[in-house]
């Protein structure tokens, strides 16, 4: 890519109602800058298909590492998305089917040209609840079921698990189950809608007092360090939105095995930015949406992981 000037696309919420220091989507934009690359701001409204065509209603957009000035955004202009080089899909879950109409969009200008970061498709096919199953020998026990029975007879056989929904992010309606508790019922009602909604169960892992440990892996190959949110006393969930502490620490040999097997999996699937989410020994859950933990690590441990991404991009594009 030497001597031509990127042209990057980024399809995520709402810039001014991110928080700067700590967002991934924000340390992307700032490395892409960095290499000179003409930045697209779109939100999801603004994607469309007309004929076939994918388009988007953007803005250019600057961006600066400033907790109180971060970005500035020029006229909005409709443009084909398959012009730009690359589009990074940063839209935060829920995972329902306006999400799922977008990769649609999105597919459509990968057939165009763009390289999507992650590729629709992946987006599409790995849940990051769910998309464990495909790797069982790494998970915990773990049940997805509309069932409120099953769920019952899960608690009856592990004791204490941890039950949430499919679509969620940031620990929202995660719940801690022990045997005997008599909210039991009333959780699983809730989170599988009286039975018409798939949730899902994992044995509980006592190991979540040290942290959930959140991993990268950049065109399948890990960080070397994991960032460990630590709950706090009053919690049971490893979500920095919800209190965490984040902690880096190096890799074990258990994270880098997980990381073997699942790595070339994501790679070969056009997953370019993935986070892992691993409790003690155990695989939880695989994020490709929107994976986060990037500035974290950075300052931790002077990385550049946008810096690795974007490299592994112009190696894609070649």
């Amino acid at each position: 890519m030497a001597g031509k000037t990127l042209a990057v696309g980024i399809v995520m919420d709402p810039i001014g109602s991110i928080v700067p220091k700590k967002d991934s989507s924000l340390a992307m934009l700032l490395e892409a800058s960095r290499r000179g690359a003409d930045l697209h701001y779109f939100e999801q409204g603004g994607l469309r298909l007309d004929s076939g065509v994918a388009t988007g209603r953007g803005r250019m957009l600057e961006v600066r590492d400033d907790n109180d000035n971060w970005y500035t955004l020029g006229e909005a202009c409709e443009m084909p998305l398959g012009e730009l080089d690359v589009i990074l899909m940063r839209k935060d879950p829920p995972f329902d089917m306006e999400y799922v109409y977008t990769t649609y969009i999105l597919d459509r200008a990968s057939l165009a040209g763009a390289l999507v970061v992650n590729s629709p498709e992946a987006l599409r096919d790995i849940n990051e609840k769910a998309y464990t199953a495909w790797f069982p020998d790494l998970a915990p026990p773990t049940l997805v079921t509309r069932s409120m029975d099953d769920m019952r007879a899960f608690l009856a056989k592990h004791g204490h698990i941890v039950v949430k929904p499919l679509d969620g992010m940031g620990g929202k309606s995660i719940f801690v189950v022990r045997k005997g508790d008599n909210n039991a019922n009333v959780i699983f009602e809730t989170l599988t809608d009286n039975g018409r909604r798939f949730a899902m169960a994992q044995e509980f892992i006592p190991e979540i007092s040290l942290g959930d440990k959140r991993i990268l892996l950049v065109d399948g190959q890990p960080v070397p360090y994991a960032l460990a949110r630590i709950p706090p006393d009053s919690d049971n969930r490893g979500n920095l939105v919800m209190g965490a502490t984040g902690k880096g620490q190096p890799l074990s040999e258990r994270d880098r095995h997980i990381c073997s097997v699942l790595g070339p999996v994501l790679r070969d699937a056009g997953v370019v930015f993935a986070g892992i989410d691993v409790i003690g020994d155990y695989l939880t859950e695989i994020n490709v949406t929107s994976p986060t933990g990037i500035r974290e690590l950075d300052r931790q441990f002077n990385l550049n992981i946008a810096g690795d991404m974007f490299d592994a991009i112009e190696a894609r594009l070649g």
